[in-house]
């Protein structure tokens, strides 16, 4: 589970254009091995604090946005810096644009982050191994399985605003 008080985090791009500030405790921290993160990635996994988009501040440079498709065959938004191409965040089509999900590794410090769950571990590559202590699914799961009370409000809040907005 991660550090209280993530108000101060910040990140960027691997240049330096692009800074943003996530200005609340994320919701939520998933490792995700899925395959189709492997390819968006070019790497093993992902790992994504997912928040409010209202507490995700935009501070310098400009951002582009490419859509793949998601898991779920919706459209998966990825926000990039538009002159290095670094994904920074995005928006999945669970939540749409009223959650992203940062990408952990653009923070200014990363590892004051834990993920709450290591997902679709089945998809791993065989020499990946998983962290002790953080709860693993080889597929999806329920959130609330793994959330206090707290941040599982807070996900149900962001699920009925769009809901509510007919998204």
């Amino acid at each position: 589970m991660q550090e209280s008080s993530a108000a101060w985090l910040e990140g960027g791009c691997a240049c330096g254009e692009v800074r943003y500030r996530v200005a609340a405790d994320p919701i939520l921290v998933n490792n995700c091995y899925c395959t189709l993160c492997q390819r968006q990635t070019g790497s093993t996994s992902v790992v994504n604090l997912f928040i409010e988009t209202e507490k995700l501040e935009l501070l310098a440079g400009e951002t582009s946005s490419h859509v793949v498709k998601a898991g779920s065959g919706g459209p998966h938004e990825i926000v990039r810096c538009a002159a290095c191409g670094t994904a920074l965040w995005s928006f999945y089509p669970r939540l749409g644009r009223l959650g992203a999900g940062v990408r952990v590794a653009t923070l200014d410090e990363p590892a004051r982050l834990r993920p709450d769950a290591a997902i679709f571990t089945a998809d791993r590559m065989p020499w990946v191994t998983l962290p002790d202590g953080v709860p693993q699914f080889e597929a999806a799961y329920d959130p609330a399985t793994v959330l206090p009370p707290d941040r599982l409000a807070r996900m149900r809040a962001l699920a009925e605003r769009k809901r509510a907005a007919g998204l």
